[in-house]
């Protein structure tokens, strides 16, 4: 359901646009659904010139546990074709023009790690984890993780986080440059919508060639990411795959 993502406009925090989970019941696991009204506010806060910052927000305790299993082993044994809307979503990310911070508390796993590799900052409480099991579940690195963060943390924090599955503390996730701030469980979001209205007061044409230039080429970013998804989506209707996906569930 759409309001499993709330779009919203804070009134005390003029110029930024919430991209929040809201589907606590599931830890915020992601739907095709969520992915495209995800998609549909980054191109809102591309459009509109009176948004100047983007911030992701989860609900206490959990940011994202990933991708919906359900949902991805459906797609698995439709046989469907295409490109995900996960994809479209990634690649919003990838070009959005603004900048995005993100708040994070306790759980980001999959996705809800490899997000934080296109935000430009990233606030986290002391109990997050960061994990992409990727390999676990007979998958590969997605949203271009594959190139990013072997270029953000070195070969062995990378290897360790997306083929060894290894979960990073919010302690050890800053350290290896992934997320930039470590606060209380209750100060997340206020930090992160404080510093997403700071960056927003920022002049925005100034912010976006720093920002442009800080981020440097992206294209590498788009192949690689358009090469990981067909890596993805053949190892996702693989009966590796499926078996593991369906020992994932019958577990849950």
């Amino acid at each position: 359901m759409t309001d499993h993502i709330l779009i919203e406009r804070p009134e005390a925090h003029p110029g930024v646009l919430v991209i929040r989970f809201n589907r606590p019941e599931k830890k915020n696991a992601i739907t095709q659904a969520m992915y495209q009204k995800m998609t549909d506010g980054l191109l809102t806060a591309e459009d509109d010139p009176a948004i100047r910052c983007v911030a992701f927000l989860g609900t206490e305790g959990c940011f994202s546990a990933g991708n919906d299993m359900a949902d991805f082993l459906a797609f698995a044994m439709a046989g469907a074709v295409g490109e995900p809307a996960a994809f479209g979503f990634l690649k919003a990310l990838w070009s959005v023009s603004k900048p995005v911070v993100s708040g994070v508390d306790g759980l980001a796993i999959g996705i809800g790690t490899t997000i934080q590799m296109h935000c430009d900052m990233t606030i986290a409480s002391d109990r997050s984890l960061f994990r992409t099991p990727f390999v676990d579940l007979a998958l590969v690195p997605e949203a271009g993780s594959s190139l990013l963060a072997p270029r953000m943390m070195g070969h062995q924090r990378a290897f360790a986080m997306l083929a060894a599955s290894e979960g990073f503390s919010a302690e050890e996730a800053r350290a290896a440059g992934l997320i930039w701030k470590v606060v209380a469980p209750e100060a997340v979001e206020a930090e992160t919508l404080k510093l997403a209205a700071s960056i927003a007061a920022k002049p925005p044409e100034a912010m976006r060639i720093a920002r442009d230039l800080i981020r440097g080429d992206r294209g590498e970013l788009l192949v690689r990411m358009e090469e990981e998804l067909a890596f993805f989506v053949e190892r996702l209707k693989s009966a590796e795959a499926r078996a593991a996906f369906e020992a994932f569930l019958k577990a849950r």
